[in-house]
């Protein structure tokens, strides 16, 4: 498991996410079984209720379910409800965000796509 990063954000949604870069990044495999609440809370030192309220944002949203006398699993498609959710967000933070910019500046759809193009080259 990952480090908590304290930005501000309450700890169950660092929680959550963290969980949704673990299948992203193919760490937890969908129909695997996700650490408990209790592994969260020991290893974050946290109280379970909160790593629980993380772990449920993501059952609310079909991306874990529950073994009754199991525990939580990752649901089957849960990689690309994630990614989709992500992409969507992605786009609202930061696409939205940096065309309002880009206009105020008087940068160009094609000048944005070649900064964009070269931020990519310069990695």
């Amino acid at each position: 498991m990952k480090q908590l990063i304290d930005d501000g954000r309450p700890i169950f949604i660092q929680i959550a996410e963290r969980i949704e870069d673990d299948i992203i990044e193919g760490v937890l495999l969908e129909e695997s079984q996700v650490p408990s609440t209790n592994q969260f809370a020991a290893f974050y030192k946290i109280n379970p209720a909160t790593a629980a309220k993380g772990v449920n944002l993501l059952v609310d949203e079909g991306i874990l379910y529950k073994k009754r006398g199991i525990g939580m699993f990752v649901a089957d498609g849960a990689r690309i409800k994630v990614m989709e959710k992500r992409k969507e967000l992605f786009f609202e933070q930061y696409i939205i965000t940096m065309v309002q910019e880009a206009k105020k500046l008087g940068i160009t759809t094609e000048q944005l796509t070649e900064m964009i193009q070269r931020g990519d080259t310069e990695r």
